[in-house]
């Protein structure tokens, strides 16, 4: 006795075929396991002293965050533009300190420490628009090299009711 089958049949046999080879296939690749190790250090050495100095200075009225992403402080989310392309705009950026009030944890004053490093070009063109990110957003942004009359220069760039 012979058996035929339509070829709507082998057809469906040939997709149940394909489609188990296909699952075979990505299920026997494996994903990528990334390695990762704790850095010693947080911050720079200059960025270590210059922290250590702002706490000093306003360890008590504020809370002092270091290495803080924009995507962190920013909500990206305006009427208007493209949520995901904003966020992936500032997702990479960061500032070196964010003083933020007791209270609330609200972001109150960032500081870039600036080093050799903004003295590139292209560095310069990110800073100008961190600076400009900040500036619309209405949080003061401190630009400094050193911790030189560092309580002056944070009472330059907070509001009289911010002020420690």
């Amino acid at each position: 006795m012979t058996v035929t089958r339509s070829s709507s049949a082998n057809s469906f046999a040939f997709g149940l075929v394909s489609s188990a080879n296909v699952a075979a296939h990505f299920s026997s690749r494996t994903r990528t396991t990334y390695g990762y190790k704790r850095k010693q250090f947080f911050t720079t050495k200059a960025e270590h002293i210059f922290y250590k100095e702002l706490l000093q200075v306003v360890g008590n009225d504020y809370f002092v965050f270091a290495q803080v992403h924009l995507s962190t402080i920013f909500d990206e989310k305006v009427r208007g533009q493209n949520w995901r392309a904003s966020r992936a705009h500032i997702s990479l950026k960061s500032v070196d300190f964010v003083l933020c009030d007791k209270e609330y944890v609200s972001p109150k004053l960032a500081i870039e420490l600036d080093d050799w490093s903004h003295a590139h070009a292209d560095r310069r063109k990110r800073d100008a628009e961190v600076e400009r990110i900040f500036l619309e957003a209405g949080i003061p942004l401190l630009r400094t090299t050193d911790s030189q009359g560092l309580a002056e220069k944070l009472r330059a760039k907070l509001t009289p009711q911010q002020e420690f």
